[in-house]
């Protein structure tokens, strides 16, 4: 997604939890490009830490014109299994970080005559599985963006949600799957009629719509970007 925006001329902010991974993604811009790329490492569910970054992107890149909340993930395992803490925690990487990046956003974005705001949710806020805890907090990112899309409207700001389907990304579980387990995997493939899972550059064309002028009538929507994923199988992959 940020070499997306890149490549198409825009100035972005990103922030990460290790210095070595924002280091891999600067090290593969371009050099034109390097210099339009501000980083910053923090915990998006540290309290304060969004905030702060945000406050420093607008003064280092003179305004904010859009934001993207993509951090996201789960704790814990079945209702039987997972804690009250780990209720607590997916709900702050996904829904509470989304809320506190918007409101530390809006001012910024009000300033410049408005913007457009996209939140990351998942196909699993709209369609049961496992795990309860991180289907609740997809499903609260979804209804937060067409509250919100309300809200905001009058100041010009738009917030949408894009909601992906399982992502095929260098070592991760899908990918993982398919080196240690081939069979699942292929059998997990027959969710998409095409057989193929979601590729992230898909989901990043999405994102760049939605923050562009040629999205000016999307508000309050929510895309998925799932290939046309079906249900879960049967054995929970």
């Amino acid at each position: 997604m940020v070499r997306l925006l890149l490549s198409e001329g825009a100035c972005v902010a990103t922030c990460g939890r290790t210095a070595d991974h924002l280091d891999v993604l600067r090290d593969a811009l371009a050099p034109s490009d390097r210099h339009r790329l501000v980083t910053r490492v923090l915990d998006v569910v540290e309290a304060g830490a969004v905030e702060t970054f945000v406050a420093e992107a607008a003064e280092e890149l003179g305004g904010l014109d859009g934001a993207v909340a993509s951090a996201g993930g789960a704790r814990g395992r079945g209702l039987g299994e997972a804690t009250h803490q780990d209720w607590l925690a997916t709900w702050e990487m996904n829904a509470g970080h989304a809320a506190r990046l918007v409101g530390a956003a809006a001012p910024h974005l009000r300033a410049a005559g408005g913007g457009s705001v996209v939140v990351v949710s998942s196909i699993s806020g709209s369609r049961p599985g496992p795990q309860a805890q991180y289907g609740s907090a997809k499903a609260a990112q979804i209804h937060m963006v067409s509250s919100l899309a309300r809200e905001l409207g009058a100041d010009g700001i738009r917030v949408n949600a894009v909601s992906p389907g399982s992502m095929l990304i260098r070592g991760k579980r899908w990918d993982r799957i398919r080196e240690e387990d081939p069979a699942a995997f292929d059998r997990f493939r027959d969710e998409f009629p095409g057989r193929q899972l979601v590729e992230p550059r898909e989901v990043a064309d999405v994102i760049a719509f939605l923050l562009s002028a040629e999205s000016r009538g999307v508000t309050g929507a929510n895309i998925p970007v799932d290939r046309g994923q079906n249900a879960p199988t049967p054995d929970g992959y």
